[in-house]
């Protein structure tokens, strides 16, 4: 599973050839969950309120950067790493 962010102790990846709806996968600690790209909603797994906060604001500055790694996975093609957040 290839990472393309890591911020605040905050591990960003995404999978190859991953199902439906497009997202990326957030573990932090103990804490994992996958957020869908589009909504930026947990689509499974927990995240505390701060942290989800955080990637969210992250995530909403990187919509279309994250999008293109999906688009990247499904044709099997390196993904690009994406800033931190600052």
């Amino acid at each position: 599973m290839p990472e393309i962010s890591r911020f605040l102790g905050i591990i960003i990846t995404m999978y190859y050839n991953d199902h439906s709806p497009p997202h990326f996968h957030v573990r932090y600690n103990q804490q994992k969950a996958i957020i869908d790209i589009e909504r930026l909603s947990i689509l499974q797994g927990k995240l505390s309120p701060r942290i989800l906060g955080i990637v969210i604001e992250w995530a909403l500055s990187h919509q279309s950067e994250l999008r293109k790694n999906w688009q990247l996975a499904r044709q099997n093609k390196p993904l690009q790493n994406i800033e931190p957040l600052e």
